[in-house]
């Protein structure tokens, strides 16, 4: 059995549970929480104070880490590397760079292996944009996302002072959308193509054009978007914005001469952001696992794991049903 630790307990931290849960070899050990542990506690897995973390390192095999990108994973994925196998679902696009740097110095010092931005993006639209691209070296590829919430970009307006509660909904734009997908290869901007939507709950005392200034001018988040921003009361956002769906589409358009074009595009559309984040955390914590017995070391992307290493079958299975 893989022993699995989880760091967080949020709605992603509370998937990863549920999918730990329905993967036969692996065991969920412990959970770490920066809050009190007795007023989260829930089944019969412990909690345990972050603090205590260090305790664990004979106990656990690979360490999901559930934090926000923002401000958590930059630090934590860091600092745990140094003393587990860890797999994170880092979102923060253009500082992908610097977080795999830090994150890889730490993890080699240590002789650990270490997962980043893995998900379903960065993660599998990653990798389609990866395949779409050697496949269709002549062409052009859009990735869209939404409407959805945005797990990320939610936390990020969470963490404003003043504010209470958040939801941020990602759009794609309709018109962008057709155009792509009539072959039509139009140069589009990241505003041309999204529209960020925001529903935000915000304490008595807080100024509301100073949080809505905060958003809007937030850096990778916001900066380069339509962004509208909602100010609604606590009841107001439990009742219409409970769920957290969300989904996307990478598509590549391009041709093999100047006769045939050809059209590639991969979709998903969720229930659940956090649970399907999750269920990609967890079959890449069994791919560490499996490197990690190989003794590679270091920090790793989703471009460097063989896919064979996500499922608990054996080779020789995948070749006979999968192939």
């Amino acid at each position: 059995m893989i022993r699995v630790g989880i760091v967080g307990y949020g709605n992603l931290g509370r998937g990863v549970s549920l999918a730990i849960n329905e993967a036969e070899d692996m065991d969920l050990v412990a959970i770490f929480t920066r809050r009190d542990p007795s007023v989260v506690q829930e089944g019969n897995v412990p909690f345990v104070k972050l603090d205590n973390v260090k305790e664990y390192q004979d106990k656990i095999d690979v360490m999901i880490l559930c934090g926000g990108s923002a401000t958590d994973l930059p630090i934590q994925t860091v600092e745990l590397a140094k003393y587990f196998h860890v797999v994170d679902s880092f979102d923060t696009h253009a500082k992908i760079p610097e977080h795999y740097a830090a994150v890889d110095a730490s993890a080699k010092m240590s002789n650990h292996i270490a997962l980043i931005s893995t998900g379903w993006d960065p993660g599998l639209f990653s990798l389609m944009r990866l395949f779409f691209q050697a496949i269709l070296p002549n062409g052009k590829e859009y990735t869209f996302w939404g409407k959805g919430v945005s797990q990320g970009h939610s936390d990020a307006i969470r963490r404003i002072d003043g504010v209470k509660d958040a939801i941020q909904y990602t759009i794609p734009k309709e018109e962008a959308l057709e155009l792509v997908r009539s072959g039509k290869n139009p140069e589009l901007s990241v505003r041309d193509k999204h529209l960020r939507e925001c529903f935000v709950v915000v304490e008595e005392d807080a100024d509301q054009k100073i949080v809505e200034k905060e958003i809007k001018e937030m850096p990778n988040y916001f900066d380069q978007y339509d962004t509208i921003v909602h100010f609604i009361s606590e009841e107001e956002l439990k009742k219409n914005h409970k769920g957290m769906p969300h989904g996307g589409f990478v598509i590549r358009t391009g041709s093999t001469n100047e006769v045939h074009k050809h059209k590639m595009e991969f979709s998903l559309e969720l229930d659940s952001n956090p649970e399907f984040t999750a269920s990609v955390l967890v079959a890449y914590a069994r791919a560490i696992y499996a490197l990690a017995k190989n003794n590679e070391y270091g920090c790793k992307t989703v471009f460097d794991i063989a896919p064979k290493y996500l499922l608990q079958e054996t080779d020789e299975a995948q070749r006979k049903y999968l192939l």
